[in-house]
Order: structure tokens, then C-alpha cells, then sequence
């Protein structure tokens, strides 16, 4: 089969597409054809090695995974003799990051329990989009304790995790204001937000206005201009965004938590789980969550996609549609 291998750490020009041995199922695993797969942080953060911390997962020397990618969409080819649940031919999507990455490839071999139906009416490449980014933002909205009626602020609302935190708190009966640069204004009111704020022209820590929970997915601000921004009772939980952001929610947020009533969290590292993922999945079904898709590359321009993830500019979701080669 065909993959992007990569053996050592640098830019995505040390992804090459090779021929690679198709891989056997387990007894508990089943074979996917992978039709779609998308790229998360974690993918442009493994295959530079940076930042170093990153290694502690990767390898610190060199990738102990040559092919990288977790989230994937697929139909099943064969299954291994104790799978329960699936058959051939079922179409699935997951993330496939806790047993070695393999997503930019043609095939992956992978335990059932990371895998649930693909619903009917979405296309592979919007269910590749939902796993890390979707379950991000769903146990980031879950942690802040939403609920209904409550005052929701998207910090990076334009990207991966953004976009689905957008529609998911929605979906919890929230009001939700985005915030991002002029150009996606419209794609984020288009996927639900009552309220817009172009980062570029205002400042929400500054504007007066204060919010019940805040998601982090972003950017930058200092912990004490988030408190300023929350309610008396009001959560933020950082998702993502600069280093600085993240390390002063993971080491202050807990102090500044024990001595008010405001609480300032750290998402840490989000547990795929046939559960979350099934609710995701309910949710694209009904309508109330529609992945965000940006750009879709081919398998053997995955160093490109890579790129532009890279940049830092992308609405939505970038993802890879695989193509197979009559040899497999």
C-alpha cells in the first residue's frame, strides 16, 4: 500500500509517499480502507519534533511512529476473529492516535473499540474532520460545566476545535460569541454564533463584557485579561493556543482557582472514546454539528496540507482525501 513515512524531524519535506507492507488485523482489530484524513496539531507538532515536549510521545531522538495522521474515515475490509461489532463493508471514522498514528495512508489496522459508524449522510472526509478536533472542543464545553441559557466566548472560533465548539455549544442551548480575524466573520455566524468579535478591531478582555465560560482553542491573553472577562462564577479552560497561554493556565490556573470563585482550567491532552465519539456522531446526524472543511489534499500532497496547516490560517478543517492505487 502507499503511505507518508517519515524517519527523522523537520518540515514537511521529510514526508515521502512510499510503497509500505498493507498491515495484518489483530484478533481485536479490524482493516480499514481509508477513504479520508485530516490533520490536527498534534500531526504538524510530531513531524517537526516541536515543541521538544512533544517528544515524550513522539520519541525523543527520531519518530517512533513512521506514519503519522489519527484521525481517519473509512470502510472496513476485514475483520479479526474477535471482533464483535463490525463487519465488512461498515463504514467507520476515529482517531487512531493511541495505537501508533498510520492515518495518512491507504489502509490501517485498528482495535474496534476506537471506532464507531459513520453516519449515513456525511461524507468521509467531513466525518475524518470530527475526532481529535470535535472531541477537543466537546470535553472542553463539558469541563467549563456548560448550561443552557449560559454566556459562551469561542476564543479562535475560525479553526479546528473553534468551529465545533462554536455548534456544540450551541447545541447545549448556550449563547455563544465568536471571536476571529474580518475574513471568517461570516463562516462562523454561518455555523451558528449569535455574536461576533473581530480580534483585529477589538479586544473582548477589554470591551466590558463578561462571559460564563470561555474555550481557549487560540491565540493569546494573559490569564488575569481572561478573569477580567469572566462572571463572578464563570470557567475558562484553555484548549489550545500559544505556549505561554497554555503553561499559565496549566501553573497559575489552579492557584487563582483556590482563591475565588472564578475557575481557570487547563483541557490537558483529549481522551478519544467510543462514547464522545458516538455522540459527535448523533449530533452530525441531527443536523446540529456540520464539520468545517477548508481545503482537501490528495495522499501524496500531504507535505503541502501540512504546510499550510502550518500557517496557522486555516478555516476549519484541512483534510487529506486518499486515493487508492489498483494495487491495493
Amino acid at each position: 500500500m502507499k503511505a507518508i513515512v517519515y524517519t527523522k524531524y523537520g518540515l514537511p519535506d521529510v514526508l515521502q509517499l512510499k510503497e509500505v507492507e498493507k498491515p495484518v488485523p489483530k484478533d481485536n482489530e479490524v482493516l480499514i480502507k481509508i477513504q479520508a484524513a485530516s490533520i490536527n496539531y498534534m500531526d504538524w507538532g510530531f513531524v517537526r519534533g516541536e515543541p521538544y515536549i512533544v517528544r515524550l510521545w513522539s520519541g525523543f531522538f527520531k519518530p517512533k511512529n513512521k506514519i503519522p495522521g489519527a484521525d481517519i474515515a473509512g470502510r472496513i475490509e476485514a475483520v479479526g476473529e474477535k471482533v464483535k461489532e463490525f463487519q465488512p463493508g461498515c463504514e467507520v471514522f476515529g482517531d487512531i492516535s493511541s495505537c501508533g498514528h498510520g492515518g495518512f495512508a491507504e489502509y490501517a489496522a485498528v482495535p474496534e473499540n476506537l471506532l464507531v459508524l459513520k453516519p449515513a449522510g456525511i461524507s468521509f472526509e467531513e466525518a475524518a474532520a470530527v475526532p481529535v478536533a470535535g472531541i477537543t472542543a466537546l470535553q472542553g464545553i463539558r469541563k467549563g460545566g456548560i448550561q443552557p441559557g449560559h454566556k459562551v466566548l469561542i476564543q479562535g472560533a475560525s479553526g479546528g476545535v473553534g468551529t465545533f465548539a462554536v455548534q456544540i455549544a450551541k447545541s447545549f442551548g448556550s449563547e455563544v460569541t465568536a471571536v476571529c480575524s474580518t475574513t471568517k466573520l461570516d463562516m462562523v455566524r454561518s455555523i451558528g454564533a449569535d455574536f461576533c468579535i473581530d480580534y483585529t478591531k477589538e479586544d473582548f478582555t477589554q470591551n466590558g463584557q463578561c462571559y460564563d465560560l470561555i474555550i481557549a482553542a487560540n491565540g493569546y491573553h494573559s490569564i488575569s485579561d481572561y478573569k477580567r472577562a469572566l462572571t463572578p462564577k464563570g470557567t475558562l479552560v484553555v484548549t489550545g493556543g500559544s505556549m505561554a497561554q497554555v503553561f499559565q493556565s496549566m501553573f497559575l490556573g489552579p492557584l487563582i482557582s483556590l482563591m475565588g470563585s472564578k475557575k481557570i482550567m487547563n483541557m490537558g491532552v483529549a481522551e478519544s472514546n467510543k462514547k464522545d465519539l458516538t455522540f459527535l456522531g448523533a449530533l452530525l446526524e441531527a443536523g446540529k454539528v456540520k464539520p468545517v472543511l477548508d481545503r482537501c489534499y490528495t495522499l501524496s500532497e500531504v507535505p503541502d496540507a501540512l504546510l499550510y496547516f502550518g500557517e496557522g490560517h486555516a478555516r476549519g478543517k484541512v483534510v487529506i482525501s486518499v486515493e487508492h492505487s489498483n494495487k491495493t
